[in-house]
């Protein structure tokens, strides 16, 4: 990693997972395997941020810490990129295995639950699919109608216009969001804590 963190896919340690390195690998990870149309890719990073916020949407007063879970909820996906639903099915359970060890230790290094209770795990896959709607039908050339078939309605007062960014500004929103979730769940300090009088 860029940290200069060595991380063991086969076993990895939550204590070599840096949120730095999170950051910057899923501003470089394509949605849609960069299928879109547009100057830039819309990236993991980028998707992240939208993902947790749609939750949020879904069930107003989340807890900060469950926002995380759905900020993080691709976090692996910065060492594995991003492979395309079909493709993680043909690999088949070994696949979805390593994803998983992965998955815990991530969420062991920022203080969760290493699986997240079942009515988190559907909120986040019900933003997850929402946003990747809005994905398909303003970036990936599917119409509605396709896009309502396979990945279902998006919550009833929300909407987004999609603007993918250049991915030094997809990583900078990405850390913004982690830090002001990490510090409403007392992961790092508030910045005025530093300060004595």
């Amino acid at each position: 990693m860029l940290s200069g963190r060595r991380l063991d896919l086969l076993d990895p340690s939550p204590l070599d997972i840096e949120i730095e390195d999170i950051a910057h690998g899923l501003a470089r990870v394509a949605r849609w395997n960069g299928q879109t149309i547009g100057e830039h890719a819309f990236s993991v990073a980028q998707h992240s941020c939208v993902v947790e916020e749609i939750a949020a949407h879904i069930k107003p007063g989340l807890e900060p810490k469950w926002r995380l879970a759905a900020l993080l909820h691709d976090a692996s996906e910065y060492v594995i990129g991003d492979m395309i639903s079909p493709f993680k099915a043909a690999l088949g359970m070994n696949y979805k295995g390593f994803e998983a060890r992965l998955e815990d230790a991530i969420h062991v290094r920022f203080g969760l639950p290493p699986k997240s209770p079942p009515p988190i795990k559907t909120l986040i896959k019900k933003a997850d699919r929402a946003c990747a709607f809005f994905e398909a039908t303003q970036l990936a050339g599917f119409d509605r109608a396709e896009s309502l078939k396979i990945f279902g309605s998006p919550p009833p007062g929300y909407d987004l216009v999609i603007e993918p960014l250049p991915a030094p500004v997809a990583q900078a929103r990405y850390l913004e969001r982690y830090r002001v979730l990490a510090e409403a769940v007392g992961l790092i300090p508030a910045p005025d804590a530093w300060h004595t009088e």
